[in-house]
């Protein structure tokens, strides 16, 4: 079963939907392209978990609407952050459906903290990233 920080961990790293730049090297900083920059890069890479693409599509499709529905004064805030949210993917039907909790013990609160009774977001999201709908909860 897949651990919901390593599905969070993989949406963040493919926050810009798959876009490509139009030149290999486009906005990368020169550290970046051949020079180490101080990276202890490993010789045997472990993954966390391997999600095939639709299933980042729709993690970061519904990342995306649950963070733009945090209030904008609290922008820079953990709470308010990818950081305190974990996201949870699975397929059925050929539509996948995420769950987004919330996680404030990564922003210093103590485990098991809530700002709201039983916060969590469900959406059914297409494998192109299509958010179809989201299940009103209600606690």
């Amino acid at each position: 079963m897949l651990k919901p920080h390593h599905v969070l961990l993989l949406v963040s790293l493919v926050a810009d939907g798959g876009s490509t730049p139009s030149r290999p090297d486009a906005g990368v900083p020169a550290t970046l392209d051949g020079g180490d920059a101080g990276i202890q890069w490993p010789t045997d890479l472990r993954p966390l978990v391997t999600l095939d693409g639709p299933a980042v599509l729709a993690a970061n499709a519904a990342l995306q609407r649950v963070l733009s529905g945090f209030p904008k004064k609290d922008a820079g805030a953990c709470e308010s952050s990818a950081r305190s949210l974990d996201v949870v993917v699975g397929l059925e039907g050929g539509v996948y459906f995420v769950r987004i909790d919330r996680r404030l013990d990564r922003c210093g609160w103590p485990v098991g903290s809530q700002l709201e009774f039983d916060w969590f977001e469900l959406y059914a999201v297409s494998p192109e990233g299509k958010v179809l709908g989201r299940r009103a909860v209600m606690p």
